[in-house]
């Protein structure tokens, strides 16, 4: 087996479906939501609060901008599934055309990476997650089942005098950076 999608063990009897290509010629795998979930909309946080605040101050303080990050923290809305894939491929994640649209759901950073060394690590079993941010008036209801994003696996370049890492993957979710 070179590359697809498994079911994560705790969620083995949930019904779930691996993801798939819609069309023939799509070059994304759609994932769907693993539960119900809501994605509350940044606006019923203070979020213009705190932007006036940032704009109208000369020293933001920590307190604001404390308050800044945590209205901006994206959600992480499960999948249930963990991709494998060899060497020199990745599995990239983007938003679907619709989630915009529909939801108002972004993806915070454009695009989300899994490296093939996250696939069946120690802290959770490679689950992949959609992280994301609703930008909309209202909270985002998001039912399992539903499409949220899209995954593409691709094959990526390194650098010739690249010195090639030693470290192996610690952890899960954001574990191979600081």
């Amino acid at each position: 087996m070179t590359r697809g999608f498994e079911i994560v063990s705790s969620y083995a009897d949930e019904g779930l479906h691996l993801p798939y290509r819609t069309t023939k010629s799509a070059a994304g795998y759609d994932f769907e939501s693993a539960v119900d979930f809501k994605v509350p909309s940044i606006w019923k946080m203070d979020f213009l609060k705190v932007l006036w605040a940032i704009r109208h101050q000369e020293n933001v303080d920590d307190a604001t901008l404390q308050k800044a990050r945590k209205i901006l923290k994206p959600f992480l809305i499960p999948t249930g599934i963990k991709a494998y894939m060899g060497d020199g491929e990745v599995l990239v994640l983007a938003n679907r055309s619709s989630n915009p649209l529909k939801r108002s759901l972004v993806i915070p950073n454009g695009i989300g990476v899994i490296d093939a060394d996250y696939y069946n690590n120690e802290s959770n079993e490679g689950e992949i997650f959609m992280q994301v941010l609703n930008f909309g008036l209202t909270d985002a209801k998001v039912a399992k089942g539903d499409r949220i994003g899209q995954g593409i696996f691709m094959h990526y370049l390194t650098a010739d005098n690249e010195q090639e890492p030693q470290q192996k993957r610690q952890g899960g979710f954001g574990s191979s950076g600081k």
